[in-house]
């Protein structure tokens, strides 16, 4: 789908890959609509988007609020006049902690944020989008959402739901208008880590990646817009991704004990 004209939906829009989708969209000539929980980020993405704010709106709203998210399409149309695509991109991880010490409260907020906020969104919009002539979803899962990483395992889990979910919907929706991709980001420099509310081990020290070897979210913004206009149905953001896709496929036992032995907490 050609972003030009449309108005497309992007949740976590006020900070890391979410604003820079937006700015990205806005870029290229089309409608947004920020969704996030943060009015102060809203607030930024706003004042970031410059000459091109007129075709933004913002909505602060609760993805894991079912109530909240039915109530979003009306505040879209009514301020754009339709819905065309929607982004999945909100998301956070958990405490880099094995799943014996982790409590269950942290496991179901990661849960409904990741899945249900995703399950949520792609849900309520379905319907608007398949009266549209042309139409998108896009959700963003992870690098861990298909190789196992140690500390974050429901972090993985809910994005694996994300693509199998995903990976569902390409071939129920296969004879609509819809199309829909799903991302794979690998390493990307945001602050996701302080917005899920948790701090990276000291253990990991050596084996977090430098600033310079990490996508920018401007570039991992970038390729997820290149994949939704070019219908792909599977985006890799990083060449890390991509190759422990292709590792993971060949030897998945050799490939998680690699990111196990970098990763060990």
């Amino acid at each position: 789908m050609k972003v030009k004209d449309k108005v497309v939906i992007v949740t976590g829009g006020g900070n890391g890959i979410g604003r820079e989708l937006v700015l990205t969209l806005l870029a290229r000539g089309a409608n947004v609509a920020a969704v996030d929980l943060n009015k102060k980020a809203l607030e930024e993405t706003v004042y970031l988007s410059g000459d091109r704010g007129s075709k933004l709106s913002t909505h602060i709203v609760n993805i894991t609020d079912l109530d909240a998210v039915e109530a979003l399409p009306k505040q879209v149309i009514s301020h754009h006049g339709t819905i065309d695509g929607i982004i999945n991109n909100a998301g956070i991880i958990q405490p880099f902690v094995d799943v014996n010490m982790l409590d269950y409260e942290k496991i179901r907020l990661v849960m409904d944020v990741n899945f249900y906020g995703t399950l949520y969104m792609t849900k309520t919009l379905l319907p608007f989008l398949l009266k549209r002539p042309v139409a998108h979803i896009t959700n963003i899962s992870s690098m861990g959402g298909f190789l196992p990483v140690p500390g974050q395992s429901i972090y993985g889990a809910s994005k694996a739901a994300v693509k199998l979910l995903t990976e569902a919907l390409q071939s129920e929706l296969q004879d609509t208008n819809v199309k829909v991709t799903v991302v794979f980001p690998g390493g990307v420099a945001t602050n996701i880590t302080q917005n899920s509310g948790t701090e990276l081990p000291k253990s990991l020290g050596n084996s977090q990646p430098k600033a310079n070897q990490l996508l920018t979210p401007t570039q991992a913004a970038q390729i997820i817009v290149d994949g939704i206009e070019a219908d792909k149905q599977r985006v890799f953001a990083g060449k890390d991704s991509k190759l422990l896709d292709i590792m993971y496929r060949l030897n998945p036992k050799r490939a998680a004990g690699l990111i196990a032995k970098k990763l060990k907490l």
